[in-house]
């Protein structure tokens, strides 16, 4: 099935922004690498939606604008569950959680349909969703019901965005998606504003909440997030380490970041409207295999052996769920 080629292709697609906005969030406050990436995303989005053609209608918009709220819903109880942690726990938690609401959607509410072997292969892409996740190294801590609850309601929120964005019609070509970034972008630029507002009335320069505050995490506008890299982990290479980003690079990384996630949200639209939302998100939930390999390949970090073999069950997921 096509739809299944293209789903993994923009999970890799995903993990790319994700490793940009989290080297540009090792500089910048995450919130302003969100607003930055969003705002690139539009722009992207809207200067190629004319070619591509697309019917205008008030649902179809309608639509896209809750994608856009639930992904800045998304995003806001991702910092806040990973801001309690444990990030070992609750980032392959959200991912799973991303993969199962849409899956189960597409499953019981669309009634589709798959046979054996895509059944077994949604299996095993949530077991590589868990293992490519996984963050090498870091300490097992339990962690807290709150936490928890809020991984839980992250996971939800980007599964939604998928629900919302299948309901749109394959007329409308990317407005939905142009819908969608926009009102994230009016979202995000309003609470940097206030921040900056917030700033100034404590006597500090308005500039000030460009820098990093709280946990150092990247993001999409979609909720998703790179951890590893964005904190400098300890499974980095000698070149992850020394690399170092500059504020104007940082500013760069964001929009490369929301240009490169607007890519992979129209890599999903195609998946989706060519195939079954079950299969597309639970292929899409390997986001992390793109961030992975991406920082291997830049910053020469260690694949360890537990992410390759999921790497190998996303494959091997793909390649089952092409034939279910």
């Amino acid at each position: 099935m096509i739809s299944a080629a293209v789903a993994l292709l923009g999970a890799l697609v995903y993990g790319s922004a994700d490793f940009f906005g989290g080297r540009a969030a090792s500089r910048l406050r995450s919130i302003v690498v969100t607003a930055v990436a969003a705002l690139s995303g539009l722009v992207a989005l809207a200067v190629t939606q004319p070619f591509l053609g697309g019917v205008w209608t008030a649902a179809d918009a309608m639509w896209g604008v809750l994608a856009g709220i639930v992904g800045v819903v998304a995003v806001a109880l991702l910092y806040a569950c990973l801001a309690i942690g444990p990030m070992s726990i609750l980032s392959p938690l959200t991912a799973v959680v991303s993969a199962i609401a849409p899956m189960l959607w597409g499953l019981i509410v669309n009634g589709e349909a798959l046979a054996p072997i895509g059944y077994a292969g949604l299996g095993i892409a949530l077991v590589a969703v868990v293992l490519v996740g996984f963050l090498p190294g870091a300490t097992v801590v339990r962690p807290r019901l709150r936490g928890v609850l809020m991984a839980v309601g992250a996971g939800a929120a980007i599964g939604a965005f998928l629900i919302v964005i299948d309901q749109t019609s394959e007329a409308s070509g990317l407005i939905p998606l142009v819908a969608s970034r926009a009102t994230s972008t009016v979202v995000t630029a309003i609470i940097v504003a206030l921040l900056a507002f917030s700033a100034v009335r404590r006597g500090a320069p308005a500039r000030s909440v460009f820098d990093v505050a709280g946990p150092r995490l990247g993001a999409t506008p979609t909720g998703h997030a790179d951890l590893e890299h964005a904190a400098g982990h300890a499974n980095a290479g000698p070149a992850a380490s020394a690399a170092h980003v500059s504020s104007r690079r940082a500013w760069w990384l964001a929009i490369v970041c929301g240009v490169t996630d607007a890519a992979a949200n129209t890599l999903m639209l195609v998946a989706l409207r060519a195939g079954d939302l079950s299969i597309v998100s639970a292929l899409t939930a390997l986001y992390p295999a793109g961030t992975i390999l991406l920082a291997a390949v830049v910053l020469r970090e260690r694949v360890a052996p537990v992410q390759w073999t999921g790497l190998a069950l996303a494959l091997a997921a793909g390649g089952m769920l092409a034939l279910a």
